[in-house]
């Protein structure tokens, strides 16, 4: 018996010393700088204005000096080393990881041996006129090497010849004109459309559906020169040597055109090229304004409609089709040798892991590659993301850790298809439905120098307020005013003047992935043109060789003082969604959306009131969903502010109602012939990639109805769609009543 006492003694002595042991670790790992914190705002105050004071403008300019000396198209080695270059400053900065994630994914490139190009032929097929096969390199570039020619991506091969015809900008609309009201068959021609107003890969796409057999696309100086501005490198506005490069897929969301909803891994299944998703089927070309000119310059036919098809050539703008007069007999032959090939692509992963929610992740990403050497596009992007990844390092080397894991990410092949950023949501699909807050998109951080532009879900509105009050304004003459008080004074909501404009969120860049199909809150902002006044589409350069540092330095943001405020609040976006004990997302917000949105389709649908009623088509069940969902967003709200900080659980229970509430407004099914677009409130157009609409399942079924054939089956279309959206509503509406 006292034997057993005394090995009774020995082994709680036992576990007594170790507890203590492991208490002595614990203990000593959360006052360790770098290790878990209990309370990472309270060992580390003031952490955003340090964050902030961390960033400077010099850095970013170096950045994007450095980044931009080469082209880094993606599948290159160029790219490849630029990766390995930001994955070793990334550990340097002190993020607790940073890998290189390789995927195989389908790329276009065009042939070495046999370039692309258009040309005239005359009576007897001869080639009278070839338009141009490189772009004359900028000063200083003369001698750089891996500058790729003009080309749009993913264009099947093929040398055709055919009368011309000029579709203005290729919209939907444009099409409709000639067709229905012109009386122009575009079957069997290939059609030249100027850039601007909508994707590229539209413009393809519809004149497909039109019939063409190849398409040709130029940058007019009517989109792409500003009035009193020189061409690069004197100014800048676009050379008439200067085309725009770019993709011609209609991916919908699918990613790798191989291997759609899946990940382009080694073991995962591919489709043939022939069958791969969204790749066109007739041969495309860009060229520049002077050779457009050529073309343009003897065309027969009718002319423009009105003025809205007139550009700033010094051509008629006549539709064709063909040619007039003595070049009646001249045609137009497309050259088109561009290989789609398997290639590794890379993007570069790190983190910043949380101290109190690990599991929770806040995903900061832009894309590396670019067209060539990428001056605005991305790079301006990624210079940003650097300088922010440098920042939040450098606060931890120093103790500070956020509450939530912050995941940076240079992603590969966004100019391809967003291919990179799509892959690695697809692989992650899984662990990001469960564990990600919100996504913050880090692509070009500047398109123009005038102010800023956001857009963002609803549930972030709030928070880009305040952040934008707290920042000061970089613009000049705006000195002594906050960013957002200049944001207001020049582009105000044209629905609440009283505010900002906050645009929805549409695509054309990395965070699609992340927000249309899985339901992950996001948010871009960067620095725009004047809305008002700068009517050319997008920025004169874009896609360029002309894209290059000098362009930024000399034009667009001398000081960087631009970029840096843009830093500071995409950094401030990450801090307050890493670092607040409760998310700051406001359901409010979206209910406020909700309601304008569902008013905005309703009236939409009053265009067609005999209709209405004949198919009995209401919209009561949406209001009265949304209605619900106002109600729900009020009690959440009021609910949360009586919240009891201290008790953890319940923090961690309405911040998963939070984090989950942008997944409740996506479908599994996904919108009607688009499966990959899933949120039920937020698409891209179907006619316009870069643009968002809302509700867009109602909205594409009621688009250009009237012509539909069964009118009975078109307007049962538009009642189930409505019943979708309901449906949707209501459910997320349920997601943020307290739990029973």
């Amino acid at each position: 018996m006292p034997r057993r006492k005394v090995t009774l003694c020995s082994w709680l002595g036992l576990f007594a010393l170790l507890a203590l042991f492991a208490l002595g670790i614990l203990v000593g790992w959360s006052v360790k700088p770098g290790g878990q914190s209990a309370g990472p705002a309270g060992a580390y105050p003031d952490a955003r204005r340090h964050l902030f004071t961390e960033m400077k403008a010099a850095n970013i300019k170096e950045f994007l000096r450095s980044f931009t000396k080469f082209p880094h198209v993606a599948g290159t080695e160029q790219n490849l080393h630029l990766a390995k270059e930001i994955q070793a400053q990334w550990k340097n900065f002190g993020l607790d990881t940073a890998k290189l994630v390789h995927y195989d994914v389908l790329l276009s490139y065009p042939n070495e041996s046999a370039p692309n190009y258009v040309s005239i032929t005359d009576e007897r097929g001869n080639e009278i006129f070839n338009t141009s096969l490189f772009e004359a390199p900028p000063p200083g570039y003369e001698n750089v090497s891996g500058v790729l020619p003009p080309y749009n991506a993913f264009s099947p091969q093929g040398v055709l010849t055919a009368d011309l015809v000029y579709v203005n900008y290729g919209r939907t609309e444009d099409f409709f004109k000639l067709e229905r009201e012109m009386g122009i068959n575009c079957t069997g021609k290939i059609v030249i459309a100027r850039y601007g107003k909508i994707f590229r890969g539209n413009k393809v796409k519809n004149a497909m559906l039109a019939g063409a057999k190849g398409i040709i696309l130029y940058s007019d100086p009517a989109d792409y020169c500003a009035p009193g501005v020189n061409p690069y490198p004197d100014g800048w506005n676009l050379p008439g040597g200067g085309v725009q490069r770019g993709n011609v897929l209609n991916l919908n969301g699918a990613g790798d055109p191989l291997t759609p909803g899946y990940p382009a891994k080694e073991y995962t299944f591919r489709y043939e090229v022939n069958d791969g998703v969204g790749i066109p089927r007739i041969p495309v070309h860009p060229i520049g304004y002077y050779d457009a000119e050529i073309l343009l310059r003897f065309m027969g036919g009718p002319a423009a409609p009105d003025e809205t098809w007139k550009g700033n050539l010094n051509v008629s703008y006549n539709i064709g089709p063909g040619f007039a007069g003595s070049h009646s007999a001249r045609k137009v032959r497309i050259h088109i040798h561009t290989i789609n090939k398997l290639t590794r692509i890379y993007n570069v992963i790190g983190t910043i892991k949380g101290a109190v929610e690990r599991d929770r992740y806040i995903i900061f990403g832009g894309h590396r590659d670019s067209w060539v050497f990428g001056g605005i596009d991305p790079t301006t992007g990624a210079a940003v993301l650097q300088e922010v990844a440098r920042s939040f390092g450098k606060m931890v080397t120093r103790g500070w850790r956020p509450r939530r894991t912050i995941v940076f990410a240079s992603w590969d092949a966004e100019e391809f298809g967003l291919l990179g950023s799509t892959e690695w949501a697809e692989e992650n699909a899984k662990i990001l439905h469960a564990r990600a807050v919100a996504y913050v998109n880090t692509d070009s951080s500047i398109e123009g120098n005038y102010t800023l532009r956001v857009d963002c879900s609803p549930l972030l509105n709030q928070l880009v307020y305040r952040l934008a009050k707290e920042l000061s304004s970089p613009d000049e003459g705006y000195e002594s005013k906050s960013l957002y008080e200049s944001w207001l004074e020049k582009d105000p909501s044209p629905e609440s003047p009283h505010l900002p404009r906050i645009n929805k969120l549409g695509s054309g860049s990395d965070f699609e992935a992340y927000f249309q199909r899985l339901g992950i809150t996001s948010v871009r902002a960067r620095y725009t043109k004047n809305r008002k006044l700068d009517k050319f589409s997008s920025y004169p350069l874009y896609h360029t060789i002309y894209e290059t540092f000098e362009l930024v330095e000399r034009f667009y943001d001398p000081t960087f003082r631009k970029q840096l405020s843009v830093a500071r609040m995409r950094a401030g976006l990450v801090y307050k969604l890493a670092d607040s004990q409760v998310i700051p997302f406001d359901c409010q917000d979206y209910a406020e959306a909700l309601g304008s949105y569902a008013q905005e389709i309703y009236g939409l649908a009053q265009k067609h009131k005999t209709e209405l009623v004949t198919y009995e088509v209401s919209f009561d069940a949406l209001f009265s969903s949304v209605a619900n969902f106002t109600a729900a967003a009020t009690d959440f709200h009021q609910r949360l502010s009586q919240l009891d900080t201290s008790n953890l659980l319940a923090v961690r229970s309405v911040n998963d109602q939070l984090m989950l509430l942008e997944r409740a407004f996506t479908d599994p099914l996904g919108l009607p012939g688009r499966q990959f677009y899933r949120h039920v409130i937020f698409a891209p157009s179907s006619h316009n990639k870069y643009a968002g609409v809302s509700f867009p399942g109602i909205y594409d079924a009621m688009f250009d109805i009237a012509s539909k054939e069964d009118q009975r089956k078109a307007w049962q279309e538009v009642k189930r769609q409505i019943s979708i959206a309901a449906f949707t509503v209501q459910s997320a509406a349920g997601t943020l009543t307290a739990a029973v």
